[in-house]
């Protein structure tokens, strides 16, 4: 089946001025005897250029992860890595006029990727596919990446056995309430009912720490607005408290039984933009919000000014050190009673980035090996390691005790628990996290199990570590929280978390009517929605709030909105499908 979707205006462009050398596929388009292994060395050493849109780093992958891949497979991978090198798509849109864009190339689904097939830049590997057998344990995912195509073109990243219903977030969800414990408790661990209870509390928490150990003035909220897109990013944060996620400016249920436009009247936007006015009424909001970046807060948090966070994975990597939790301080979760937890589900397809064959590649067939590998268990527990919570290497980060359980060697809890180590020569030498996988994409989830074992990819699940990490902080937190030894787990023991299901949906770009209306409305709501926050007084709040919605809707909010709002209603209609189909 050819594909359905028409190619992106830039490679069309580009083909109509001749610049694409070729509009067919390389080599292993041209192979056509299958394979059904692949060898189990190879003699030959190459250096394979790897366009990864993801990677944060330009060169040879270095250290123990490129020693890996170099004894597997003697070759060497030379990332290019358009973050890197800046300009936006320059670099890109260079490549795809020469029609080489690389051998390995990790890139966006949907239109990036059918231009990049309908210019012939990414190769047919339907030949190898037969070989593919740790790749073939996802065959549903990769059947429906290539459904609009003839043959196998690209294979899916953050792939996972775990059904779409289930969370794809391990030991903690995305988001959630989480504050210094320490203080919490110092208070009597006060009941808290609603996001709006949160106030008191935090005020007594400030009041009980009003100065950090550098001398500097601590406040329970600090915000910041490097992140502010469609509306003011850390509004959304709570939203995601009671189940809903942003679909541009709607707002969606995770199960689809309720849906929101951002400047609804007493909807969750307004809700929480009045949280903040209401806290920074009673002091509790950095004055220095304004102009701070996500690294300013980032360091206020490492000094404990700062005293709750919107996400876990804030607070805890500044804040909670071995000597900070030794001493019964950090964040953790709050008993927030009326949450209810907005969580993604496992990828049933796959997420947004995907694997191809450049179809210029020099050895189709040696980097389909690669990619194949990526999906195993050692490619899995290697690939996915440090950044993105995955094991690392059997025998170097971790091994399996007497117990026949997997737990981290003393060289692995230097790197996990301290930060990093240096790498033992044999194993590639450096230091470890110069040697982490600059591919920089999960291609299984860390929270997958390898298959033969059972256990988890990521160390954290594992009980070894949960017993290893075991403090006073984390004792505190668990004695009353029902004796749960996580907080996905007091989560469900709650029923406090509501999953969206994994469905892969992609959200269609804007028409240019529509991206104009969005950037002139979203520009007004960011403004406003700051003003907001730091109102003089209710009356001046609800002033702002009612011109922000007037002076949106003459700016063609309620046009965009619609557009949103079918979105969000079509991803829903995606989720329940695949929801079901997995369930059959």
């Amino acid at each position: 089946m050819k594909l359905k979707r028409k190619a992106a205006a830039g490679v069309i462009a580009l083909l109509a001025i001749g610049l694409l050398t070729s509009c067919t596929g390389g080599d292993a388009d041209q192979t056509t005897e299958k394979i059904d292994a692949f060898p189990s060395k190879w003699d030959e050493e190459i250096t394979i250029d790897v366009f990864d849109g993801l990677a944060n780093y330009m060169g040879v992958q270095e250290g123990w992860f490129g020693k890996i891949v170099k004894d597997k497979f003697n070759m060497k991978l030379n990332i290019i890595a358009p973050n890197v090198a800046g300009g936006g798509d320059t670099l890109y849109n260079t490549r795809v006029s020469a029609g080489d864009l690389g051998d390995l190339i990790i890139t966006d689904k949907g239109e990036k990727l059918d231009e990049l097939i309908q210019g012939g830049l990414v190769a047919d590997t339907s030949a190898y596919y037969p070989a593919m057998e740790n790749a073939g344990r996802f065959d549903k995912a990769i059947e429906k990446l290539n459904e609009n195509a003839d043959g196998v073109y690209a294979f899916p990243t953050s792939v996972s056995s775990i059904p779409p219903t289930e969370s794809s977030e391990g030991i903690d969800p995305t988001f959630g309430p989480f504050l210094r414990w320490d203080l919490y408790a110092e208070l009597g661990y006060p009941k808290i009912e609603t996001l709006e209870d949160l106030l008191p509390v935090l005020k007594d928490m400030q009041d009980l720490e009003p100065t950090a150990p550098n001398g500097q003035k601590v406040y329970a909220l600090s915000l910041f607005k490097d992140w502010d897109g469609n509306f003011m990013n850390n509004a959304k944060q709570p939203i995601t408290y009671y189940g809903y996620d942003e679909v541009q400016f709607a707002l969606a249920m995770a199960d689809g039984s309720d849906y929101q436009g951002i400047l609804d009247d007493d909807g969750m936007y307004e809700r929480v933009l009045n949280f903040f006015h209401r806290a920074n009424e009673m002091g509790l909001v950095d004055p220095e919000s304004t102009t701070q970046n996500y690294d300013t807060l980032f360091s206020k948090m490492q000094n404990g000014q700062v005293l709750f966070t919107w996400w876990p994975w804030l607070g805890q990597s500044a804040y909670n050190t071995d000597a900070n939790m030794a001493e019964g301080k950090g964040f953790m979760i709050a008993p927030l009673e009326d949450q209810k937890i907005f969580s993604y589900g496992a990828e049933a397809y796959g997420g947004k980035q995907v694997l191809a064959v450049g179809s210029k590649a020099e050895d189709p067939e040696r980097v389909a090996a690669f990619i194949d590998w990526l999906y195993s268990a050692e490619g899995s527990l290697t690939n996915s390691s440090q950044t993105m919570g995955a094991a690392g290497p059997e025998g170097l980060t971790w091994e399996m005790n007497d117990a026949g359980e997997p737990a981290l060697t003393d060289f692995g809890k230097q790197v996990f628990l301290s930060g990093d180590a240096p790498v033992p020569a044999e194993w590639g030498g450096g230091a470890y996290l110069d040697g982490v996988s600059a591919l920089n994409v999960s291609v299984v989830l860390p929270i997958d199990t390898d298959p033969d074992s059972g256990f988890p990819y990521s160390y954290k699940l594992w009980e070894s570590y949960q017993e290893l990490t075991a403090n006073p902080l984390t004792e505190d937190w668990s004695e009353h929280m029902g004796g749960a030894a996580t907080t996905m787990e007091y989560l469900k023991n709650n029923d406090q978390v509501i999953v969206a299901p994994g469905a892969s949906f992609t959200i269609p770009a804007d028409d240019s009517e529509i991206e104009t209306l969005r950037n002139q409305v979203k520009a007004v709501i960011v403004q406003s929605s700051w003003q907001a926050t730091f109102a003089e007084s209710d009356a001046q709040f609800d002033q702002i709030w009612s011109d922000l919605q007037k002076t949106a809707t003459g700016l063609g909010y309620d046009k965009v909105l619609e557009v949103d709002l079918a979105t969000a209603k079509a991803q829903d209609e995606q989720r329940k499908a695949v929801a079901k189909e997995f369930s059959e």
